[in-house]
């Protein structure tokens, strides 16, 4: 199989729409480009590409449609594009343009006055040609590419009022003809406010990128050789013993071996209140340490640690195109000639009809000047953006724009029991022997279990250890999935597994079998110890308890509130899920569902119910989570489970889930807002200035005003609060 590779480009130049259409045309035509998406909004390219085609090649690919790339952003490029935009071409435009609108102004209030032609003409061209040169320099490279773009639109139409300024100029040199330099320089100033409001809106969009990157201290404190030295980050390696003093920041993913405290995670899984660590406990780079020193082992460093693996998630969803871009991008393809068409028209149209060609050029000026096609470009992104930003803000990380446009037209939410509902930490309540001592029984349980991970087993051997048992050798174990543990001890073959699987190796339940029921019904999971080889016979039934969430009713009703259906998957006998579903109010109940078959049930929920999320936290987890149409994994739990998920909810807090789904319906309500004034803008504006309706002036004011407009509205979304 041909090996895919991924790599993540900066592009400069990127105006609009159609500048996004053309960087990815250009891109694609690239030999061994799979894939290929550009992002207005982060002005960042995501190339997927097969093994053997050279990333040199992409660079020569986008600097030849026009823009500028590379491979590799030195620190120094990375703090400038931080720094923030440019204001003082924006004062200068603003200073030589307000002269010549003054006497509009006086016009309004019923004066008749007018600056000399020559001075209008001085202050207008440094305008024109030093502050607008830009757009002379994109649209030129726009045409070599044989397109056009929002640069070009602006270059003709500015340059078309400046020529006819400067024609009317020297046809009637001597006297003091009405000239429009005031609306050349009024259009580039206006245009070049609305590209610094515009820089400046979609730095705020970042800021959640920016922020978890500032999580990074730059510095660590480690102890070698008995000595404690500071060293930098990038010279930290897995095994090192960090030291952490109160209020520093982590360096890195860990486990405490010395040391209590109580650390600030909020940065990461949105938890407000600080989480009490002692021996054994993990951390996690980038949080907060609080009032004690502790020394943990580095186990994660670099990019292969939480915080940079949530960087990455954010990352990959802020610049992947969400499908609803598709028909922004059919748009923009052919926008820039039909505006020139229209133009192009209205000259002509006017010109003839009237005889008035002074009139028609202006007016074919304001529909170039009006025409808006970078509100196109940017009004799925910077959702997105603010989307995916604020979500990872408390703790909710969407890994692309299409989990977050599936996300709001979930139907049905299908939760895991254990570690999903339920803290994950069962313990053993009850064990009751067929015959003989509890402390033998336990014992050979325990045996059984011995080098298993199954929070059942963890539960047993506790047990067993708090009480002091002596835990006989066991040999052979091993795990039957979805059923239990089998081993052999001292010549006896024991199973330790599910009421169904002891049906299956056909061993006689029926002493405790009330029992069991008993105990079902009061919610706990019930597993047996039989002997199966020589004898076949029940040596132990063990009830084990895993107490449920807090946050789990509460859960359960805010996504009930929201309309969708809920459910919950178990491997659990069905009286025992049943009991913990009764009390958190899910009404549909599967039971005894083995790990494969949980995919299938998955699958029959879609039928009956539409669009299925699945919300899981370990590997037995992740075939459900892949199958459903968006799978909620726990941050709490496994790699596995994550992996598959398109949405990872960063502490086990079930109420993340109606979180998740609240914040993917505002963002894609921002998203159907901002493609409604984008197109508004256009289909209303161009219209009215083909009509002679709006005066370039106006035209350049409303095109600036569409695109901040655009950017602003999505960053409302920043005041979202989970549970609102």
């Amino acid at each position: 199989m041909e090996l895919s590779l991924q790599i993540r480009l900066p592009i400069q130049g990127m105006t609009c729409a159609s500048c996004v259409a053309r960087v990815e045309k250009a891109l694609r035509k690239v030999p061994g480009v799979s894939e290929a998406e550009v992002n207005l909004a982060t002005e960042s390219a995501n190339v997927r590409f097969a093994e053997g085609t050279r990333p040199e090649a992409l660079v020569e690919a986008v600097r030849k449609a026009g823009y500028e790339t590379r491979l590799e952003s030195p620190e120094g490029e990375a703090a400038a594009a931080l720094a923030g935009p440019d204001w003082l071409p924006v004062g200068l435009a603003a200073v030589l343009s307000a002269p010549l609108l003054l006497p509009m102004a006086a016009s309004i209030a019923g004066a008749d006055w007018a600056l000399p032609a020559w001075l209008q003409c001085l202050l207008a061209t440094p305008v024109q040609f030093v502050l607008g040169a830009r757009f002379y320099r994109a649209g030129w490279k726009a045409l070599l590419a044989r397109t056009g773009n929002m640069d070009l639109l602006v270059a003709l139409g500015t340059s078309a009022a400046y020529g006819l300024s400067v024609y009317m100029l020297w046809r009637h040199w001597g006297q003091e003809p009405h000239l429009y330099f005031e609306a050349s320089a009024a259009v580039i100033t206006l245009v070049l406010l609305g590209k610094w409001l515009e820089a400046r809106a979609k730095r705020q969009t970042t800021e959640a990128i920016r922020a978890l990157q500032a999580l990074r201290p730059d510095r660590a404190r480690v102890r070698r050789d008995g000595t404690e030295v500071e060293i930098p980050l990038a010279q930290l390696t897995v095994g090192d013993l960090v030291i952490v003093r109160p209020a520093e920041r982590i360096a890195a993913d860990g486990g405490i071996i010395e040391g209590e405290t109580h650390v600030d995670e909020s940065m990461l899984t949105g938890e407000p209140l600080p989480v009490a660590k002692r021996i054994g406990d993990r951390v996690t780079g980038g949080s907060v340490n609080g009032e004690g020193v502790v020394v943990f082992r580095a186990s994660a460093v670099g990019a292969q640690s939480v915080l940079a693996r949530i960087i990455e998630l954010v990352e990959s969803a802020q610049a992947h195109k969400a499908p609803i871009q598709r028909l922004v991008d059919r748009v923009s393809a052919v926008f820039v000639p039909i505006v020139l068409g229209i133009a192009l028209v209205t000259l002509l149209g006017w010109g003839l009809a009237t005889g008035g060609w002074e009139h028609a050029v202006l007016n074919a000026v304001a529909v170039l000047v009006i025409a808006c096609p970078c509100a196109l470009g940017l009004a799925t992104p910077a959702a997105v953006m603010a989307g995916t930003g604020v979500a990872a803000k408390h703790g909710v990380l969407i890994k692309d724009a299409d989990a977050l446009e599936i996300a709001h037209r979930v139907g049905a939410v299908a939760f895991d029991k254990t570690g999903t509902l339920t803290l994950g930490r069962p313990t053993l309540i009850a064990l009751e022997p067929a015959g003989g001592e509890r402390a033998a029984a336990l014992a050979l349980a325990a045996a059984v279990q011995q080098g298993s991970e199954h929070p059942l087993a963890r539960a047993v051997l506790a047990t067993a250890v708090a009480e002091g048992v002596p835990v006989p050798e066991a040999s052979g174990a091993r795990a039957v999935p979805g059923r239990g543990m089998q081993a052999q001890i001292d010549g006896r073959t024991l199973a330790l597994g599910s009421t169904r699987w002891m049906a299956e190796l056909g061993v006689d339940l029926a002493g405790l079998s009330a029992r069991r029921k008993a105990l079902e019904n009061e919610g706990l999971t019930v597993s047996w110890l039989a002997e199966t080889a020589p004898a076949r016979q029940a040596l132990a039934l063990l009830a084990l308890g895993d107490a449920l969430k807090p946050e789990a009713a509460e859960a359960i009703r805010a996504l009930q509130a929201c309309g969708i259906a809920t459910a919950m998957i178990s491997g659990d006998s069905r009286a025992a899920a049943e009991a913990i579903a009764a009390r958190i109010g899910i009404r549909e109940v599967h039971a005894e569902v083995l790990p494969a078959d949980k995919a299938g049930v998955v699958a029959r929920l879609r039928q009956a119910r539409g669009v299925v999320a699945m919300v899981g936290d370990g590997v037995n987890d992740a075939p459900a989570l892949a199958a459903a149409d968006i799978g909620f994994a726990m941050g709490s739990g496994t790699d596995a489970a994550m992996h598959a998920a398109g949405v990872t909810l960063m502490r086990g807090d079930p109420r993340l889930v109606a979180a998740a789904v609240e914040i993917s319906r505002r963002t894609y309500a921002k998203i159907r807002q901002n493609l409604f004034w984008a197109f508004f803008y256009n289909v209303v504006g161009i219209p009215l200035a083909a009509l002679g309706l709006l005066s370039p002036v106006v035209a350049g004011a409303a095109m600036a005003l569409s695109s901040v407009s655009v950017v602003t509205n999505a960053l409302l979304l920043k005041r979202w609060q989970p549970g609102e």
